[in-house]
Protein backbone atom coordinates (compact mmCIF):
# COMPACT_ATOMS: atom_id res chain seq x y z
CA UNK A 1 0.00 0.00 0.00
CA UNK A 2 1.13 3.37 -0.97
CA UNK A 3 1.20 6.44 0.85
CA UNK A 4 -1.39 7.97 -1.03
CA UNK A 5 -3.79 4.94 -0.28
CA UNK A 6 -2.96 5.36 3.26
CA UNK A 7 -3.94 9.24 3.31
CA UNK A 8 -7.37 8.29 1.59
CA UNK A 9 -7.85 5.30 3.94
CA UNK A 10 -6.80 7.91 6.95
CA UNK A 11 -9.30 10.29 5.76
CA UNK A 12 -11.94 7.95 5.31
CA UNK A 13 -11.78 7.11 9.22
CA UNK A 14 -15.09 7.94 10.90
CA UNK A 15 -14.72 10.09 14.28
CA UNK A 16 -17.43 8.42 17.04
CA UNK A 17 -17.85 8.84 20.47
CA UNK A 18 -16.68 6.29 23.12
CA UNK A 19 -19.27 4.08 23.93
CA UNK A 20 -19.42 0.60 26.43
CA UNK A 21 -19.71 -1.42 23.06
CA UNK A 22 -16.26 -0.35 21.58
CA UNK A 23 -14.87 -3.29 24.38
CA UNK A 24 -17.16 -5.98 22.96
CA UNK A 25 -15.92 -8.67 20.78
CA UNK A 26 -19.14 -9.78 19.53
CA UNK A 27 -19.24 -12.36 17.05
CA UNK A 28 -15.51 -12.07 16.48
CA UNK A 29 -13.01 -15.44 16.36
CA UNK A 30 -10.26 -15.24 18.72
CA UNK A 31 -7.81 -17.88 18.53
CA UNK A 32 -6.10 -18.74 21.66
CA UNK A 33 -2.69 -20.69 22.29
CA UNK A 34 -2.07 -23.24 24.85
CA UNK A 35 -5.94 -22.01 26.07
CA UNK A 36 -6.61 -24.99 28.17
CA UNK A 37 -5.47 -23.36 31.02
CA UNK A 38 -4.06 -20.39 32.91
CA UNK A 39 -3.65 -17.24 31.33
CA UNK A 40 -4.56 -18.99 28.10
CA UNK A 41 -7.54 -20.49 29.99
CA UNK A 42 -8.67 -17.19 31.29
CA UNK A 43 -8.34 -15.22 27.83
CA UNK A 44 -10.20 -17.60 25.68
CA UNK A 45 -13.05 -17.86 28.32
CA UNK A 46 -12.87 -13.47 28.99
CA UNK A 47 -13.35 -13.53 25.08
CA UNK A 48 -16.34 -15.33 25.25
CA UNK A 49 -17.89 -13.55 27.77
CA UNK A 50 -17.57 -10.70 25.86
CA UNK A 51 -18.95 -11.93 22.67
CA UNK A 52 -16.53 -13.86 21.15
CA UNK A 53 -16.63 -17.28 19.23
CA UNK A 54 -13.20 -18.62 20.43
CA UNK A 55 -10.86 -21.22 19.09
CA UNK A 56 -8.14 -22.95 21.48
CA UNK A 57 -5.04 -24.75 20.54
CA UNK A 58 -4.09 -26.74 23.58
CA UNK A 59 -1.59 -30.06 23.54
CA UNK A 60 -2.97 -31.23 26.54
CA UNK A 61 -6.26 -33.17 25.30
CA UNK A 62 -8.20 -33.52 28.72
CA UNK A 63 -7.80 -29.35 28.94
CA UNK A 64 -8.64 -29.34 25.40
CA UNK A 65 -12.16 -30.74 25.90
CA UNK A 66 -12.81 -28.91 29.45
CA UNK A 67 -11.98 -25.55 27.67
CA UNK A 68 -14.26 -26.20 24.77
CA UNK A 69 -17.11 -27.22 27.23
CA UNK A 70 -16.35 -23.68 29.47
CA UNK A 71 -16.39 -21.55 26.45
CA UNK A 72 -19.42 -23.63 25.17
CA UNK A 73 -20.83 -22.99 28.87
CA UNK A 74 -20.97 -19.04 28.10
CA UNK A 75 -23.32 -19.41 24.88
CA UNK A 76 -20.53 -19.02 22.28
CA UNK A 77 -19.36 -21.31 19.63
CA UNK A 78 -16.17 -23.28 20.74
CA UNK A 79 -13.67 -24.96 18.29
CA UNK A 80 -10.52 -26.67 20.87
CA UNK A 81 -8.24 -28.13 18.65
CA UNK A 82 -5.23 -31.15 20.08
CA UNK A 83 -1.74 -29.06 18.69
CA UNK A 84 1.73 -29.27 19.78
CA UNK A 85 2.54 -25.42 18.77
CA UNK A 86 6.58 -26.98 18.04
CA UNK A 87 4.66 -28.52 14.82
CA UNK A 88 4.75 -25.80 12.56
CA UNK A 89 2.84 -27.53 10.26
CA UNK A 90 0.38 -28.56 12.18
CA UNK A 91 0.05 -24.89 14.16
CA UNK A 92 -0.56 -23.08 10.53
CA UNK A 93 -3.21 -25.87 9.69
CA UNK A 94 -5.08 -25.31 12.98
CA UNK A 95 -5.20 -21.26 12.38
CA UNK A 96 -6.40 -22.40 9.25
CA UNK A 97 -9.03 -24.58 10.24
CA UNK A 98 -10.36 -21.97 12.37
CA UNK A 99 -10.43 -19.92 9.48
CA UNK A 100 -12.24 -21.93 7.73
CA UNK A 101 -14.96 -23.50 10.26
CA UNK A 102 -15.97 -20.37 11.71
CA UNK A 103 -15.53 -17.93 8.38
CA UNK A 104 -13.31 -15.57 9.62
CA UNK A 105 -10.42 -14.99 11.81
CA UNK A 106 -10.48 -11.02 13.97
CA UNK A 107 -8.03 -11.94 17.14
CA UNK A 108 -4.95 -14.21 17.58
CA UNK A 109 -3.32 -14.68 21.28
CA UNK A 110 -0.10 -15.54 21.38
CA UNK A 111 0.07 -17.81 24.96
CA UNK A 112 1.65 -20.96 24.39
CA UNK A 113 5.08 -21.57 26.02
CA UNK A 114 7.16 -22.75 28.42
CA UNK A 115 9.61 -22.65 31.07
CA UNK A 116 12.78 -25.00 33.00
CA UNK A 117 15.03 -23.15 35.02
CA UNK A 118 18.44 -23.81 35.68
CA UNK A 119 22.44 -22.35 34.97
CA UNK A 120 22.64 -21.59 31.57
CA UNK A 121 26.48 -22.80 31.39
CA UNK A 122 24.53 -26.63 32.37
CA UNK A 123 22.11 -26.18 29.95
CA UNK A 124 21.66 -28.83 27.21
CA UNK A 125 21.27 -27.77 23.75
CA UNK A 126 18.41 -29.86 23.57
CA UNK A 127 16.18 -27.91 26.36
CA UNK A 128 17.67 -24.57 24.85
CA UNK A 129 16.43 -25.16 21.38
CA UNK A 130 13.10 -26.64 23.18
CA UNK A 131 12.88 -23.26 24.94
CA UNK A 132 13.03 -21.30 21.71
CA UNK A 133 10.98 -23.55 20.00
CA UNK A 134 7.91 -23.15 22.51
CA UNK A 135 8.28 -19.50 23.14
CA UNK A 136 9.26 -17.86 20.26
CA UNK A 137 9.34 -19.33 17.13
CA UNK A 138 5.83 -20.47 17.42
CA UNK A 139 4.98 -17.06 17.95
CA UNK A 140 6.18 -16.33 14.50
CA UNK A 141 4.75 -18.91 12.92
CA UNK A 142 1.26 -18.65 14.36
CA UNK A 143 1.42 -14.69 13.80
CA UNK A 144 2.48 -14.88 10.05
CA UNK A 145 -0.51 -17.80 9.66
CA UNK A 146 -2.99 -15.30 11.01
CA UNK A 147 -1.76 -12.28 9.13
CA UNK A 148 -1.81 -14.19 5.87
CA UNK A 149 -5.65 -14.92 6.93
CA UNK A 150 -6.04 -11.65 7.84
CA UNK A 151 -4.67 -9.57 5.37
CA UNK A 152 -6.39 -12.11 2.51
CA UNK A 153 -9.61 -11.46 4.11
CA UNK A 154 -8.61 -7.85 3.91
CA UNK A 155 -10.93 -7.15 7.41
CA UNK A 156 -7.99 -6.50 9.53
CA UNK A 157 -7.35 -7.70 13.00
CA UNK A 158 -5.68 -7.72 16.18
CA UNK A 159 -2.80 -9.94 17.31
CA UNK A 160 -2.08 -10.02 21.05
CA UNK A 161 1.42 -11.61 22.14
CA UNK A 162 1.81 -12.97 26.06
CA UNK A 163 5.48 -12.29 26.90
CA UNK A 164 6.40 -11.66 30.82
CA UNK A 165 7.85 -9.21 32.61
CA UNK A 166 11.20 -11.31 32.18
CA UNK A 167 11.74 -9.91 28.66
CA UNK A 168 12.49 -6.33 30.56
CA UNK A 169 14.90 -7.52 33.06
CA UNK A 170 17.85 -9.68 33.68
CA UNK A 171 16.63 -13.27 34.80
CA UNK A 172 19.34 -15.54 36.30
CA UNK A 173 18.08 -19.09 36.04
CA UNK A 174 15.87 -18.59 33.27
CA UNK A 175 18.01 -16.77 30.40
CA UNK A 176 16.91 -18.95 27.06
CA UNK A 177 13.50 -18.44 28.57
CA UNK A 178 13.76 -14.23 29.23
CA UNK A 179 15.40 -14.01 25.78
CA UNK A 180 12.72 -15.96 24.10
CA UNK A 181 10.61 -13.45 25.88
CA UNK A 182 12.27 -10.35 24.96
CA UNK A 183 12.42 -10.91 21.06
CA UNK A 184 8.89 -11.26 21.41
CA UNK A 185 8.53 -7.89 22.66
CA UNK A 186 10.58 -6.92 20.06
CA UNK A 187 8.62 -8.97 17.48
CA UNK A 188 5.83 -7.11 18.87
CA UNK A 189 7.10 -3.56 17.67
CA UNK A 190 8.16 -4.80 14.23
CA UNK A 191 4.85 -6.52 13.33
CA UNK A 192 2.77 -3.58 14.60
CA UNK A 193 4.73 -1.72 11.76
CA UNK A 194 4.89 -4.22 9.15
CA UNK A 195 1.39 -5.56 9.53
CA UNK A 196 -0.40 -1.82 10.23
CA UNK A 197 -1.02 -1.36 6.05
CA UNK A 198 -3.11 -4.88 6.74
CA UNK A 199 -4.94 -2.63 9.63
CA UNK A 200 -3.64 -5.97 11.99
CA UNK A 201 -2.61 -4.48 14.84
CA UNK A 202 -0.04 -6.25 17.19
CA UNK A 203 0.54 -5.17 20.76
CA UNK A 204 1.62 -7.89 24.03
CA UNK A 205 1.48 -7.73 27.73
CA UNK A 206 3.73 -8.85 30.30
CA UNK A 207 2.60 -10.54 33.38
CA UNK A 208 4.96 -11.36 36.37
CA UNK A 209 3.71 -13.57 39.62
CA UNK A 210 0.49 -15.16 38.36
CA UNK A 211 -1.59 -17.54 39.90
CA UNK A 212 -2.00 -20.02 37.17
CA UNK A 213 -1.75 -24.45 37.83
CA UNK A 214 1.59 -24.29 35.95
CA UNK A 215 2.67 -22.14 38.93
CA UNK A 216 1.59 -24.06 41.42
CA UNK A 217 2.70 -27.38 40.04
CA UNK A 218 -0.30 -28.63 37.58
CA UNK A 219 1.22 -28.80 35.16
CA UNK A 220 -0.29 -31.69 33.10
CA UNK A 221 -3.89 -33.04 33.35
CA UNK A 222 -7.23 -31.36 34.05
CA UNK A 223 -6.89 -28.02 36.04
CA UNK A 224 -7.40 -29.24 40.01
CA UNK A 225 -7.17 -25.83 42.15
CA UNK A 226 -7.04 -28.60 45.01
CA UNK A 227 -4.16 -30.09 44.20
CA UNK A 228 -1.89 -26.55 43.68
CA UNK A 229 1.19 -25.53 46.50
CA UNK A 230 0.63 -22.74 48.79
CA UNK A 231 0.87 -19.42 48.11
CA UNK A 232 3.67 -17.64 48.59
CA UNK A 233 3.72 -14.96 51.26
CA UNK A 234 6.85 -12.75 50.47
CA UNK A 235 5.21 -11.39 47.30
CA UNK A 236 3.62 -8.70 49.61
CA UNK A 237 7.15 -7.23 49.86
CA UNK A 238 8.14 -7.59 46.33
CA UNK A 239 4.82 -6.65 44.39
CA UNK A 240 4.25 -2.71 45.07
CA UNK A 241 0.32 -3.97 45.01
CA UNK A 242 0.75 -6.65 47.57
CA UNK A 243 -0.45 -10.01 45.98
CA UNK A 244 0.30 -12.45 43.21
CA UNK A 245 -1.89 -11.29 39.78
CA UNK A 246 -5.14 -13.15 38.46
CA UNK A 247 -5.28 -15.02 35.35
CA UNK A 248 -8.53 -12.69 34.57
CA UNK A 249 -6.38 -9.51 35.28
CA UNK A 250 -4.32 -10.73 32.15
CA UNK A 251 -7.02 -11.32 30.39
CA UNK A 252 -8.92 -8.12 30.71
CA UNK A 253 -6.11 -6.38 29.44
CA UNK A 254 -5.78 -8.97 26.13
CA UNK A 255 -9.40 -9.08 25.67
CA UNK A 256 -9.15 -4.54 25.66
CA UNK A 257 -6.47 -4.98 22.75
CA UNK A 258 -8.29 -7.52 20.85
CA UNK A 259 -11.08 -4.76 21.37
CA UNK A 260 -12.07 -1.44 19.28
CA UNK A 261 -11.51 0.28 22.08
CA UNK A 262 -7.64 -0.17 21.88
CA UNK A 263 -8.54 0.79 17.65
CA UNK A 264 -5.40 3.31 17.73
CA UNK A 265 -2.68 1.31 20.13
CA UNK A 266 -0.32 -0.94 18.26
CA UNK A 267 3.49 -1.93 18.92
CA UNK A 268 3.22 -1.90 22.56
CA UNK A 269 3.73 -4.35 25.49
CA UNK A 270 1.53 -3.64 28.67
CA UNK A 271 3.15 -4.88 32.22
CA UNK A 272 0.29 -6.62 34.03
CA UNK A 273 2.44 -7.23 36.90
CA UNK A 274 1.35 -5.32 40.19
CA UNK A 275 4.06 -3.18 39.86
CA UNK A 276 7.22 -4.90 40.13
CA UNK A 277 8.71 -3.53 36.57
CA UNK A 278 8.74 -0.05 38.58
CA UNK A 279 9.97 -1.24 42.07
CA UNK A 280 13.08 -2.14 39.99
CA UNK A 281 14.77 -3.84 43.68
CA UNK A 282 12.54 -1.44 45.82
CA UNK A 283 11.10 -3.79 48.74
CA UNK A 284 8.26 -3.52 50.91
CA UNK A 285 9.61 -3.32 54.77
CA UNK A 286 8.35 -4.34 57.87
CA UNK A 287 6.58 -0.90 58.61
CA UNK A 288 5.26 -0.38 55.27
CA UNK A 289 7.59 1.60 53.44
CA UNK A 290 10.32 1.14 51.06
CA UNK A 291 13.82 -0.34 51.07
CA UNK A 292 16.25 -0.86 48.37
CA UNK A 293 17.63 -3.56 47.63
CA UNK A 294 20.44 -3.76 44.72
Amino acid sequence: MNVDELMTRARAVERSELTPDDILLTDRVVVVTGGGGGIGLGVALGAAEFGADVAVLEVDPDRCAAAQAAIEATGRRALAVQCDVMDSDALRAAIRRVATEFGRLDALVNNAGGVRGGPFLTMPDASMRRHIDINLVSTLVATQEAARVMSEAGTGGAIVNVSSIEAMRAAPGFAVYAACKAGMVNFTRTMALELAEHRIRVNGIAPDHTITPGMRGNLRGPVDPASWSDTDESYHRVVPLGREGLVDECAAVAVWLCSAMSGYVTGVTVNVDGGTWASSGWLRDGDGGWTFSP
